[in-house]
Formats: C-alpha cells, structure tokens, sequence
C-alpha cells in the first residue's frame, strides 16, 4: 500500500461508516432534470415529473430556480462543463498536437455515440427543441456551438490547413452528425467511423497546405 493509502485508513474512523453528504435540494433537482431531459427532451418532462424523479416540493424547486426555462439553462449549463472537461482532457493528453487532440476526443465520441440510450448532445437537441432565439435553453445551446466552432477553426490553424476555416467547420460537421446518426443507428452507428473520416479529412487538408 501506498504512504497515501496508509493514511487514509489511519484517517477512517473503523467504528463509523463512512458517509457522502446528502445532496442538497437543489443538487437532487438538477440531477433529475439531467436525466429525465436528456433522456426524453426538455418539452416533454414536466415540473411535476422532475419533483417526484428529485424527492422534492415544487416550493423546493421554485426557490432554487425561477422557472423550468431557469432549471433547463441550468441543465445545460452543467452539460456543457461535462463536455469541455472531457475535450480538454484530450487536449491535455496531446500537448501542442491539434491534429492528435482532436483525433483523441472523436475517439472517445464514436465509442460513446454507439452506447444503448445514446441521446446526442443535449446542447445540440435543445436548440432543435427550441428553434427560436431568446429561450434560455436556446441561448446557452447557441453560445457553446459558437465557442466550439471557433475553437476548431483555431485547432485547424494549428494543424497548418490550408483553408482552417473550412477545416475546422468540416470537423464541426462530422461533429455534429454523429450526434444524431448515434441515435439512429445504434451499435452500428456511423460513427464508428468518425476518427478515420476526420483523419482523411484533416490529412487532405493539411496537405493541400504542404
């Protein structure tokens, strides 16, 4: 064993269990929230669904968030932390190689678009759900999309294509569409290929550059 583990179990109480925190009202809506609209979309599920799914009041919810349009930007607001900590991860792996960073995170997308009750991005299914600006679903939905078609466009220079806008937008695409061929198709989704279809298109655009 380790020095660490050795203290930890010094540290451990043996005549008392050890016990997480209860989750806080708050915490219990917004995990139910996840999962019920990521599941069945934001429209679908109503605020009485998410109470009973949470073990909470409506007063609990209404003092945590003003509306379920507040408690849907919450959703995604913490949807979108998840899928930038999983890309930087990646990006962490592969320090000043665009093309293996991004090579990396599409790796990890095709295995997960082919998983049973795939549903997507959940950013991506908002702003289908919600076709018109001004939604607070909508607007964190749009705001992440543009960040990422920058940053692939950004990845792209780095990679010395020669036309990175092109490129990065390519990528973005392949991006995109395997989010919803995963819910198509299932374990024999497109996807499957997405590493390989973005590593032709990376090469031929890079190469173009050379």
């Amino acid at each position: 064993m380790t020095d660490s583990t050795n203290a930890n179990i010094l540290a451990a109480d043996p005549d008392k269990p050890q016990k997480s925190a209860p989750l806080r009202a708050a915490d219990r809506i917004r995990q139910a929230a996840r999962k019920l609209f990521y599941r069945e979309g934001i429209r679908a599920i109503g605020v009485d669904e998410i109470v009973s799914q949470a073990g909470v009041t409506k007063p609990s919810l209404y003092r945590s968030f003003a509306s379920k349009d507040e408690l849907a930007a919450a959703y995604l607001r913490d949807y979108e932390a998840e899928f930038w900590e999983r890309f930087e991860v990646s990006v962490t792996a592969h320090p000043g190689d665009a093309r293996a960073q991004i090579l990396d995170y599409f790796t990890g997308l095709s295995t997960r678009s082919a998983f049973g009750g795939y549903r997507g991005c959940g950013l991506s299914n908002a702003a289908v759900e919600y076709p018109h600006g001004g939604h607070p679903a909508r607007l964190v939905s749009e705001n992440n999309k543009h960040v990422l078609r920058a940053r692939l466009r950004e990845m792209a220079r780095q990679m010395g294509a020669a036309d990175p806008d092109l490129l990065g937008d390519g990528l973005l695409l392949l991006l995109e569409g395997t989010y919803i061929t995963g819910q198509i198709f299932g374990e024999e989704t497109p996807g499957a290929n997405l590493p390989a279809a973005a590593a032709l298109l990376i090469d031929a655009a890079v190469g173009k550059a050379g």
